[in-house]
């Protein structure tokens, strides 16, 4: 299935305005926590729902459930000036009880059909697997098993690769915030 490229370029904008709100400056996950704060700001989000949907979407974030994937898919196929109508997309999906006012409050807005149509089709890309990410990963497996690699062996070895990066990950962000910290004028933490 070929995505449209309106969705296709917010795919990855998305993903980052999730990732973005996960992990603090220490590794913890505050996505819940931040996620909570984003709500409230809701009225002042929605000033940019427009130009950056995806930054305002990210505050339904777990809000849908997908009962209709073949409306869904449809969706993904469309540009952002060919969207089926709010009232039809809704019919393809439950929204969470939580979600229900800050849907109304969004349904309020000029824009706000065509907005929830944009958070719903990102949500369920979100939760989809990226083709792309899928064909470039079916090619290594291909590779690995040519090469007589066992599934088990696969595995480890990007369970190794992934901790090794988390790891940097995480002592680059650390560093990057005793940097700043420094800027700000505080003692460097040993």
């Amino acid at each position: 299935m070929s995505h449209s490229t309106y969705f296709r370029e917010l795919r990855s904008a998305y993903q980052a305005e999730i990732d973005d709100l996960t992990y603090d400056s220490e590794g913890g996950n505050v996505l819940r926590q931040r996620l909570a704060a984003q709500r409230k700001e809701i009225d002042f989000l929605l000033k940019m729902m427009t130009l950056s949907p995806e930054m305002v979407a990210v505050v339904f974030h777990q809000a849908f459930t997908f009962k209709q994937p073949g409306v869904m898919d449809h969706l993904l196929m469309q540009e952002s000036d060919e969207f089926p109508e709010w009232d039809t997309v809704a019919q393809a999906l439950q929204l969470a009880p939580w979600a229900q006012a800050l849907a109304q409050r969004v349904l309020k807005e000029p824009m706000g059909d065509w907005f929830m149509t944009v958070a719903a089709g990102l949500e369920y890309m979100y939760h989809k697997a990226d083709p792309a990410f899928a064909a470039e990963h079916s090619e290594d497996d291909e590779r690995d098993d040519e090469e007589g690699a066992s599934t088990d062996e696969r595995f480890s070895e990007f369970d190794a690769d992934d901790a090794r990066n988390n790891e940097s990950d995480a002592r680059e962000r650390e560093e990057a915030g005793a940097d700043w910290m420094v800027e700000q004028g505080f003692d460097r933490k040993d």
